[in-house]
């Protein structure tokens, strides 16, 4: 294992895995459960880092999480790779994630935003998840890199390298981002109105993985063990955002009165 895998795997890989060029692939970012330790917010068209600056810094000051590291997409986007120390579900990430859309991107037209992990994704749908980075974008030439924040905003009308970036140029840069832990992660999650993952993620898998995916962490004995009570509970709750508590009710609504 070289050094830039030996750093890929320190922030964002969840098994032993990388690709022949010393990427992370897709399956290496998120597992057949789903569980995910790297979070990733694309802008594009255009990808502007003054817009996406907003999210970099926000997350920093306002919610006291370590940096998170910025790339090039190799096609048409800027990125921010958020690393976690333990894996959460791929919905409670996306919540994060649509959490920070809300609060630093408000006004930002949808189309131009992806927030990834998707909340169904896992290793058997790795298209729900990003790319790793760096990687060579097919067909053509360029390249996805990681890239130091004052060199962002010259990527805005092309958010690409023309060539391989250096290995040990981008272990080295990687080298100086840490990892959110726990606490902080469920701290920032409860600070954004985010900890609960969407409802229509939840309503759209089998009740078991439901039960996975609301929470990482083991049901506390007495826990709501059907998705209709924890959707009601969702629903009901003031803690809630307001976004989750409709989508928990428009869930409800598709559902059978039987279930």
């Amino acid at each position: 294992m070289n050094r830039l895998q030996s750093e890929l795997h320190r922030l964002y890989l969840i098994r032993s895995a990388a690709d022949a060029e010393g990427s992370a692939s897709s399956a290496a970012l998120i597992d057949r459960s789903g569980a995910v330790r790297a979070l990733v917010i694309e802008l594009a068209r255009p990808a502007s880092w003054e817009v996406l600056a907003k999210v970099w810094r926000g997350v920093q000051t306002e919610l006291e999480l370590p940096a998170p590291a910025i790339a090039v997409s190799g096609t048409d986007g800027l990125q921010l790779w958020f690393s976690l120390a333990e894996p959460v579900a791929a919905a409670r990430a996306h919540a994060f994630l649509e959490g920070l859309r809300v609060r630093f991107l408000p006004d930002i037209a949808a189309h131009r935003i992806r927030l990834l992990p998707a909340p169904d994704a896992s290793a058997l749908q790795p298209q729900g998840h990003a790319r790793g980075v760096p990687a060579r974008q097919a067909p053509g030439e360029n390249w996805s890199a990681f890239v130091a924040p004052d060199l962002a905003p010259v990527f805005a009308d092309t958010p690409w390298l023309d060539v391989a970036p250096s290995e040990e140029g981008q272990a080295a840069l990687l080298h100086g981002f840490e990892v959110t832990k726990p606490a902080a992660f469920e701290a920032a999650l409860q600070r954004l109105g985010a900890g609960a993952p969407p409802a229509h993620s939840i309503a759209a898998v089998a009740p078991d993985t439901a039960r996975a995916r609301a929470d990482d962490r083991p049901p506390a004995a007495g826990a709501d063990a059907d998705p209709r009570r924890f959707l009601l509970k969702v629903m009901n709750d003031d803690t809630v955002a307001l976004a989750l508590r409709i989508e928990a009710a428009k869930a409800l609504l598709q559902q059978p009165t039987g279930i």
